[in-house]
């Protein structure tokens, strides 16, 4: 029998780190499923799924605990059942405009208002071309559920952020 396991890293960055991980993984027969991870502030940040049997996984957790006396803080999760994907059209969300506090609060209201799923979300501080000031970006994987016009939603979230650029577009079909 096999466990999945979800873990959480952070620590301050530096050559090396997921080496450490990636070793007490392979070191306890787990497999690598997948991975983001990123440096953020002088910080390393990640989050990694992974698979062990079962009678391995109180070893491999405690193995990547001790990484913690280096500095590195390891959350783990266990996956429980199946993994549910959220059910819905996937679409595309990008948003550019003049940096200010409560941009991602007012996007993200708007998506939970339609029952709309954030996969994945980056997002970063730049300086706007010929200095005018500084710019944010975001780029967001959503699932839609069915009945939820994307037209509906862009306007709200132009209507939310009218200083915004909002581009939401369904992504082509996989396959």
């Amino acid at each position: 029998m096999l466990a999945t396991l979800v873990m959480t890293l952070i620590g301050a960055d530096r050559p090396g780190l997921v080496q450490l991980v990636a070793a007490r993984v392979a070191d306890h027969g787990g497999n690598w499923l997948e991975s983001r991870m990123c440096h953020l502030g002088g910080q390393f940040a990640g989050i990694v799924r992974v698979e062990v049997a079962a009678e391995r996984t109180d070893e491999l957790v405690g193995a990547l605990h001790r990484l913690e006396s280096g500095g590195l803080r390891v959350i783990v999760h266990a996956e429980s059942g199946a993994v549910v994907k959220a059910a819905g059209a996937v679409a595309t969300l990008e948003v550019v405009g003049q940096d200010r506090p409560g941009i991602l609060r007012g996007v993200s209201g708007v998506l939970a208002a339609h029952g709309i799923n954030v996969e994945e979300l980056s997002s970063e501080r730049v300086s706007a071309p010929m200095g005018g000031g500084t710019l944010f970006q975001a780029r967001a994987t959503v699932v839609v559920p069915a009945g939820v016009a994307l037209g509906a939603v862009r306007a709200e979230l132009e209507k939310n952020a009218p200083d915004m650029l909002i581009e939401l577009r369904a992504q082509p079909p996989k396959g």
